[in-house]
């Protein structure tokens, strides 16, 4: 067995009282798809005890098995294995997750999963408590109590896996029960406010844990709700159920209108808790909660520029309102270094304090922090003791708006999914600056909240290579020409994530020079390994990752067909071909990934994607899709554009030309100026793409783009003609690579030797004005299985 090493292991950390998450340090790991997934969490949940694999298929599918569920099985094993312990070597056991006999068994102590550190605290708890030591047991029960966030496997309780997360909700259930009782014996019944809450939330239909909130409620003051609360659940247990209340319920509901509490027999009286206190004693309420600025921070002069002129309209008299800027862009693009940056710049003009709170919208919905949530720790930063903390979110709400009227306070609200995550936190102040990262431009928060907006892009190449050379420096390597640089860069899409990793895996790794880099990006099936940064660092494909796990079914598979046609951009029309739905559907899933920072919409309907959200998608395409599901969809498109290039002909209009199929030796941007607007257009389109500095693919699918190429009707843009033929001279694919097609005045393809290539193309071009020549020869070097 290979044991994990001791530094990596102490760093790991899993919980499962609530949502699946997985820590290594400082950083949240992936756990992968959803069944691999719902595969940890119920082995966490059965910590310490083994559990067939044939029982495993059973609490996954059920019924609904796969044939393959077994194998399934295995496959997710062996990469949780490898995700939980990064060096283990191939198809060893590892520390974690053992054989055992035909199964598995989770081994993790109270140090790296939480569900034995809250079992063992739950004992020590009623051990105190059977000795009298009632304080000391209830200080035992709330530290237990605290380390749930909700039911246990949230977002993956289907099926026979329901009951196995069920079981442990009831130790949770009891643990809240009995500490209710010793609580409120001690007069510290505000102590419990909160897990009785999350535990009616769990529980809706528990008659003793209702019993047990309605009791805190009424001894902490807050009777009005505790009559409230028992009018809810009477309800319920009658529509549901089709029961009455019972003997719990009704000694609780009895204690509040008696003024009496609800004690055990061997308990005193309670006594009713001290006027509450604002602040936390001996706190100084001043928070600087900023992370710290990136020491290599570099660039962003024009985002910085436009978020000074911004701030200077915050010490205006006549404004009431804050500052409120919401940037967003792509995942790995640099929101959060850009707004912690300038954060760090104007945070000494806010005089009482700077907060810092990561929403982690960009999360499953599950794992993201709700509104209510964010308040809290709002208040608490503030100064706020949690037991008065307020339970309802509009009296959180006012709070946190008399806490902050009149002060100057800088907040930052990083990864938010929506509008509605902001506004209850937007303080009252208008001397104060609310900065806000998001993926998604959050157009309601401007339309109605006056936010402004700031799009976040790729810096230019000039700002992007000082990042690169500034995280490079003191890095020796022959190989590093300007050039070889340039070209490293534009194969990353300029993304400061993806220059990031790739500048610190260059830096510890001395021997691997630019060069070999520079060959591993141009393969592109390759070159998100390229820019791998590990287990334990956020990379471009754990950026994108997140992205697309929220996405809609339909949406995820049009962006992963989307790769299929994707050269700079396709228009909405080729993706309702490209994913044969109906074009109100496409539209939506189009909507749906533009909010996603995935896809970009371009002028003229046309949408587009950064290179490696390409890979990313291709990635995805060929282990998802069939081959033969990725074929059809490349036909499809094929058929689009040749419908697309024959109404082009139409027109334009123009003699014919015929184009043979030596033509496609040399699949260059070929497009020109037309007379319609809309074809006209295409010529202004024209770029140099990254597949023209590495053209791994060659022309894939020349016999459709043959017929294609029959349909088409363009000009051959002489500016555009020589570096695609220098280009893709090497990769001919036909006999005689040497020779290139001339077209006769009869329209025949003839052979001629490449000798003045260039210039018998400009003799020719007046007399192949109007002919067929499409963007399908472009496609054909871009279209992939």
């Amino acid at each position: 067995m290979i044991h994990p090493d001791p530094v990596k292991a102490e760093a790991l950390r899993l919980t499962v009282l609530g949502p699946l998450r997985i820590w290594r340090g400082d950083v949240e790991l992936e756990a992968g798809p959803r069944q691999q997934r719902c595969l940890l969490a119920l082995l966490l949940a059965r910590v310490g005890s083994p559990t067939s694999t044939a029982a495993l298929v059973d609490l996954m599918w059920g019924h609904d098995a796969p044939v393959s569920a077994v194998n399934i099985i295995h496959k997710y094993v062996g990469a949780l294995r490898r995700l939980l312990e990064p060096g283990l070597v191939p198809r060893s056991s590892g520390s974690y997750i053992l054989k055992h006999g035909n199964g598995y068994l989770l081994s993790a102590g109270e140090d790296v999963l939480d569900l034995p550190a809250f079992r063992e605290l739950v004992a020590s708890a009623r051990e105190a408590s059977g000795t009298g030591r009632d304080e000391e047991a209830l200080d035992s029960y709330l530290d237990a109590l605290r380390m749930w966030r909700g039911p246990v496997g949230e977002a993956l309780a289907d099926g026979s896996a329901a009951a196995t997360f069920a079981a442990v909700d009831h130790e949770f259930l009891d643990a809240v029960v009995d500490a209710a009782r010793i609580a409120t014996g001690l007069g510290r019944a505000a102590d419990m406010l909160a897990p009785l809450r999350l535990a009616v939330r769990m529980s809706p239909l528990n008659e003793l844990v209702h019993a047990g909130l309605i009791t805190v409620l009424a001894a902490s003051g807050h009777q009005a709700e505790a009559l409230a609360l028992h009018q809810v659940i009477r309800e319920r247990l009658a529509e549901e159920l089709g029961i009455d209340p019972g003997s719990d319920l009704q000694k609780a509901y009895h204690g509040v209108l008696t003024q009496s509490v609800w004690l055990d027999s061997d308990s005193t009286a309670a006594q009713v808790p001290p006027a509450p206190q604002l602040h936390r004693p001996g706190m100084h309420v001043r928070p600087a909660q900023l992370p710290p600025d990136q020491p290599l921070f570099t660039g962003r002069t024009g985002e910085m520029a436009v978020l000074t002129q911004m701030m200077e309209g915050t010490h205006e008299q006549r404004r009431t309102s804050p500052l409120v800027v919401a940037m967003d862009g792509m995942g790995g693009v640099g929101k959060t270094a850009l707004a912690v940056h300038f954060a760090h710049r104007v945070a000494d003009g806010f005089t009482d304090g700077q907060l810092y709170l990561d929403l982690r919208g960009d999360r499953n919905e599950d794992e993201s922090l709700s509104a209510g949530d964010a308040l809290a720790a709002m208040l608490y930063a503030l100064g706020v003791a949690v037991s008065e903390i307020p339970d309802t979110f509009d009296e959180r709400a006012g709070t946190f708006r008399s806490l902050t009227a009149g002060k100057r306070i800088l907040i930052l609200l990083d990864n938010v999914r929506n509008a509605a995550q902001v506004r209850s936190l937007v303080p009252n102040s208008a001397g104060s600056l609310v900065l806000v990262t998001s993926r998604s431009p959050l157009l309601g928060l401007a339309a109605f909240d006056g936010a402004h907006l700031l799009r976040v892009d790729v810096p230019e190449l000039g700002a992007a290579r000082a990042l690169f050379n500034r995280r490079l420096a003191g890095r020796v390597d022959d190989s590093a020409t300007p050039e070889m640089v340039d070209d490293v860069i534009e194969l990353c899409g300029r993304l400061p994530l993806a220059l990031a990793v790739l500048a610190a895996r260059l830096t510890a790794r001395p021997v691997v020079s630019l060069d070999t880099v520079h060959a591993q990006l141009c393969e592109g099936g390759d070159r998100l390994d390229a820019l791998s940064g590990g287990g334990d660092v956020c990379d471009p494909r754990s950026a994108f990752s997140s992205s697309y796990r929220r996405l809609s079914e339909e949406s995820a598979r049009l962006f992963r067909l989307m790769s299929a046609g994707m050269g700079p951009d396709l228009t909405a029309e080729a993706c309702v071909s490209l994913a044969d739905r109906a074009a109100p559907a496409v539209h939506a899933a189009l909507s749906e990934l533009t909010a996603a920072a995935l896809i970009t919409e371009e002028d003229g309907g046309r949408y587009s994607t950064h290179i490696l959200v390409r890979t990313y998608a291709e990635e995805l395409l060929i282990v998802t899709e069939t081959p033969v599901e990725r074929a059809a969809a490349v036909n499809r498109m094929l058929q689009h554009q040749t419908a697309a290039t024959t109404r082009g002909r139409e027109l334009v209009g123009g003699p014919s030309l015929r184009v043979t199929e030596a033509t496609l030796r040399y699949p260059a941007l070929l497009l020109a100026q037309q007379p319609d607007g809309r074809w006209g257009a295409l010529s202004r389109r024209i770029r140099r793409t990254d597949e023209l500095r590495c053209p791994d693919r060659g022309s894939r699918r020349g016999d459709h783009v043959v017929q294609l190429v029959r349909h088409a009707t363009f000009v051959v843009a002489a500016e555009h003609l020589e570096q695609p033929v220098k280009t893709y001279r090497p990769f001919a694919t036909r006999p005689e690579p040497d020779k290139i097609v001339r077209p006769s005045p009869v329209g025949r393809g003839q052979w001629r030797e490449p000798a003045g290539c260039r210039e018998d193309l400009r003799c020719f071009l007046p007399a192949v004005e109007s002919q067929r020549l499409g963007i399908a020869v472009w496609l054909a070097g871009r279209l992939r299985e």
